[in-house]
């Protein structure tokens, strides 16, 4: 017996999720197919989309040995003064918060550069 398999695919797709839970169980009662095995068969179709994030917190986890240049760095992305420059540095923190990825991993590098540790949330 052949197939249309667009045929069956538009046909699926007017099903409700009450009708679609009884064709699955019917499913498993005639193929004997466990829930575990029909979970990672359809899992993919199944499982709803991961959103990407968007914004991003970028966060000093710890200045390392070249302070100096930390700070340099701290005073370039977020505009402060040297002394809360300096504070920042020394107590860590967040340092810009809902930046664009891009942005965050330009600020990263630039801190990493300097030998700052930085971590984006």
């Amino acid at each position: 017996m052949a197939y249309d398999k667009q045929a069956l695919i538009d046909q699926l797709s007017t099903l409700t999720i009450m009708e679609l839970a009884d064709l699955i169980d019917g499913l498993k009662e005639t193929w004997g197919v466990t829930a575990a095995v029909a979970v990672s068969g359809g899992g993919a179709a199944a499982a709803a989309p991961v959103e990407e994030k968007t914004e991003f917190d970028v966060v000093l986890i710890d200045a390392g040995s070249s302070k100096i240049n930390v700070i340099k760095e701290i005073r370039a992305i977020t505009g402060l003064g040297l002394k809360e420059a300096k504070d920042l540095s020394e107590k860590g923190g967040a340092l810009k918060e809902g930046v664009s990825k891009d942005d965050a991993e330009k600020m990263k590098a630039q801190l990493e550069a300097a030998g700052a540790r930085v971590e984006l949330k």
